[in-house]
Formats: structure tokens, sequence, C-alpha cells
């Protein structure tokens, strides 16, 4: 009969995945919460997500996991204090009053085979070519940050567009692109979550597009003027929930091949900030007014002389 894993057994699984030292020097992943050395300790839920938020902690109490395993970090930086009365104190009282454990894979997974960007090619129907920026440690080729895709058939940008956003999570922000929508794509470099910093790479690669999250405007403007590269900007959540689906399969394929009784879950909460968002193209903008204020305003000639002009 299939036995229920220690603590201990699944996080040892989950290190084997995306190995801790293979996290960048200012990361901070591995077991955040969480009695590991306690033999009694069992998991028979995990539940995956892409932020640490309360939210995202009482599901995991609601739902029965012993074990959340998150991309983001809950403490990136240091800090003095887990009082209860700070969010993220709370965060940690909620799951060891509990017994949830908190387990981080960041850019541990951002650079695996696979990775956080595999999981976004497959979300969006392209095949992995390379890594964008390969990992000099791996002899392979296939670790590293980002990826380089190839389309099944070149599409318009504006197609591809409306691919990405039908495939993406659904999110305030949806999806935006810089480029003409009807140039052809046929290859196409993705980075989940914050890209704008690969743009030098992005562009020696030579692909058509390139797709990441949070593009800052210098750097896109600054990109649109060095080539015709297209650009299409999405929500850093949605880039990176992928993974937790990826992320969980893997788990699942490891407690097969041990025997363990061991369920995942993929949290579908939406965890991205935003909340609202108003298009600006369908409305009359203080701008398009001024311009037409500024075209249609009378010039002297056109003025008649005692009329209420």
């Amino acid at each position: 009969m299939p036995a229920q894993p220690t603590l201990s057994e699944v996080i040892a699984a989950l290190d084997t995945l995306w190995p801790r030292d293979r996290a960048e020097q200012w990361d901070a992943v591995g077991t955040v919460c969480g009695d590991v050395s306690d033999p009694q300790a069992r998991v028979s839920r995990v539940l995956f997500a892409v932020d640490p938020v309360q939210q995202v902690a009482d599901e995991a109490v609601a739902k029965g996991a012993e074990l959340l395993v998150t991309h983001h970090p809950l403490y990136l930086r240091g800090t003095t204090t887990v009082a209860a009365d700070t969010f993220k104190g709370r965060v940690v009282h909620t799951l060891i009053r509990n017994g949830v454990a908190l387990h981080v894979a960041h850019t541990n997974a951002d650079t695996a085979d696979p990775g956080v960007s595999d999981a976004l090619a497959g979300a969006l129907g392209l095949r992995v070519l390379r890594p964008l920026v390969p990992d000099p440690t791996d002899p392979a080729g296939r670790r590293g940050l980002g990826r380089i895709c190839e389309l099944e058939r070149p599409l318009p940008l504006g197609d591809l567009l409306e691919r990405a956003a039908a495939a993406l999570p659904v999110t305030a922000q949806g999806l935006r692109a810089a480029g003409d929508p009807a140039m052809p794509v046929a290859t196409i470099a993705v980075c989940g979550g914050s890209g704008d910093s690969l743009f030098e790479t992005v562009r020696a690669a030579g692909v058509d597009a390139y797709l990441t999250a949070d593009l800052r405007h210098h750097p896109a403007s600054e990109a649109r003027e060095h080539s015709p590269l297209a650009l299409l900007d999405a929500a850093h959540f949605a880039t990176e929930w992928p993974w937790c689906e990826q992320a969980a399969a893997q788990l699942d394929a490891v407690a097969e091949r041990e025997g363990w009784d061991l369920r995942t879950e993929v949290s579908r909460t939406v965890t991205d900030p935003w909340t609202a968002h108003a298009p600006s193209l369908p409305q009359e903008s203080p701008l398009s007014r001024a311009a037409t204020a500024q075209q249609t305003a009378p010039t002297d000639h056109d003025l008649t002389p005692g009329a209420p002009n």
C-alpha cells in the first residue's frame, strides 16, 4: 500500500528537482517554516502557488495541505520580526499554527530543466530550442534563464498576442504588445517574470519577438529603437503561474516512482496585485481633446468682427 512520505523526504525531492545551490546569491530559497527534523511530520497533500500571501496560506489550510510550495520567497530580505501584526508574520503564524510547511523554489526553478520559462513556452504552444542565457555549469546546455522558441508556423504578432492572452491566467493587465500587429513572428524568446534586463541578449539571439513581464518604459522604448524586435508584455504572475502546474506534475512523478500516497494541487487564486484595468483607446483622452481643440480653434482670419466668436 502507498505510504505517506515524511516532510523531510518531500523536501529532499524538491531539493533534487530545484537544487538550492543553483539559486542566485541574492535569492532566498528553501524551507521557510516546518519541522523537517520531525520523523512524525507526514505529507499527504501539497499546494503549489506563485505567491506566499495570506490568501494562499488560508487556502493551504482550507485544503488540508501539510506543505505549501511557492515560487516567490516570503522573506527575500532580512527581517527582525515574524510578529503576527505584520502581514508576513501573520502568514508564518497561520502556517505553523495549522501544521503547514512552506518551501520556496525561485531562481533555482527559473533556470531548471524544465524551468519556469519551459512552462511558459508550453502554455503558449511553443517549441523550445535552447536557453536564452545558458547555464555554463550544464554540459547538456539545457539549463539557463529564459528560452528561445519557435512557433509551429509563423503568426502575425496580433494573432500571437491573442493566443498568449487566451493561454495565460486572466489578470487585470492582460497583455500588451509593441510592434506592427501584422508582422510575422516565427521565433520568439520567452522569460517568465521580469525580463527587461535581457534585451541585449534577446537581440543577439535574432528572434522576431520577446515575451516577458514588467516591461518598463525606457528599456522597452530603447529596445524598439535598437531593432524591429516585437515585444509582448504580460503580468508577472501570469508568466510564472504555468510553472506551478509543471512543478506539481514533477512532484507527482516522484511520488509515483517512490510509491508515496501524495496528492498535489495548484492554487487557482490570482495573486497578481493589480485588480482593475480601464482601456484608454475607446475613450477620448485629454490629449486627444487638446489636439482636437487645437485643430479646430479659430484663427485671426476666421474671426468675424462683432460676432460671438
